[in-house]
């Protein structure tokens, strides 16, 4: 499953060269990432309630251009590998409109209990769950 999030540029988030600082956008592909999990189905405060978190151990972002003030960008998600330890998504930064990247990147998080911190396996806590991003890992 990919997602798109719309997403315009504002001017606090430009820099002294009027282009978005490259802090931006993983706050972007947080934000593509929540949208990612409600088309699944649930949001982020449900699953932690289910007592699951996903803290980040890894983020990737690879700039190939740039975005200005009042640009009008979509970010798109989908998960680019899932195991019953961890699951990595993938993102793009693209204008509105057309299709090169400006930015490219992944993230990648791990199950943990929300109680403990451990990790968990939510192929055996939530087969369902499992079962269904798995699912739409392979639909893309």
């Amino acid at each position: 499953m990919l997602t798109e999030t719309p997403v315009t540029v504002r001017y606090a988030e430009t820099d002294q060269m009027g282009i978005t600082h490259h802090s931006v956008y993983p706050i972007w592909f947080e934000l593509a990432r929540t949208d990612w999990i409600k088309q699944l189905g649930l949001t982020y405060s449900q699953l932690e309630k289910m007592g699951v978190m996903t803290p980040l151990s890894q983020l990737e972002c690879r700039y190939t251009g740039v975005s200005r003030y009042e640009d009008e960008l979509l970010i798109r998600c989908r998960v680019l590998e899932l195991s019953p330890a961890r699951i990595r998504f993938g993102y793009e930064v693209v204008r509105r409109g057309e299709e090169k990247p400006i930015c490219t990147g992944s993230t990648l998080h791990g199950w943990v209990d929300a109680q403990s911190f451990r990790p968990v396996s939510m192929k055996k806590r939530f087969p369902d769950l499992y079962a269904k991003i798995e699912s739409m890992l392979q639909t893309g």
